[in-house]
């Protein structure tokens, strides 16, 4: 049995990741030690780095989950998309991501960088290609670079305040913008 599919691990990455998401609701993840975070855990320091590097990297795998329901939401429709009408999940996708807020900040820059970033546009980016090659539609290999790029950015921007809008309004603008990148024509 591998360290991934053993569950005393991933009883204890849970209770990391749990202690992590805790600490950064109070304080930003540069002012979070690893001394507190363990002790909240209930863990040892050297537990915590047999299973993460820094904290960063727990971090990253703490908000992986912002990263699949960022591209399960992308993917909440069937048939062919109106512009006007984006999918719920994409909606509840965005208004849920005021709890770590400030977190996903630290881990997404401006513009669609950081590791957060770089993990949205990689996962995103391949669910399109995926269900474009399937589709048999043109272009996969760079329309899912411009639907993974386009979407990262303007998550990223939005939360760091560089586009203001609502939940709702940030829903509409960005499905538009995506149904727009999957319509054009490419030759």
């Amino acid at each position: 049995m591998s360290q991934q599919q053993d569950p005393r691990t991933a009883r204890t990455r849970a209770k990391l990741r749990r202690a992590l998401l805790e600490e950064c609701t109070s304080r930003a993840l540069a002012e979070v030690s690893v001394t507190s975070l363990v002790r909240r855990a209930g863990v040892g320091r050297a537990t915590f780095y047999l299973h993460y590097a820094d904290l960063e990297a727990l971090a990253v795998d703490a908000c992986a989950d912002v990263v699949r329901d960022a591209v399960d939401s992308l993917h909440a429709w069937r048939g062919t998309p109106d512009p006007a009408v984006p999918p719920p999940a994409l909606f509840s996708f965005f208004e849920g991501l005021a709890p770590h807020a400030g977190l996903y900040r630290e881990l997404l820059r401006p513009g669609g960088g950081g590791p957060l970033g770089h993990v949205l546009h990689q996962d995103l980016r391949a669910r399109s290609r995926t269900e474009r090659t399937l589709a048999g539609a043109p272009e996969p290999d760079l329309v899912a670079t411009a639907v993974a790029a386009t979407f990262t950015g303007v998550l990223a921007d939005w939360l760091h305040g560089l586009i203001e809008a609502t939940p709702a309004e940030i829903t509409h603008r960005v499905w538009r913008l995506l149904v727009t990148l999957h319509r054009t024509p490419l030759p």
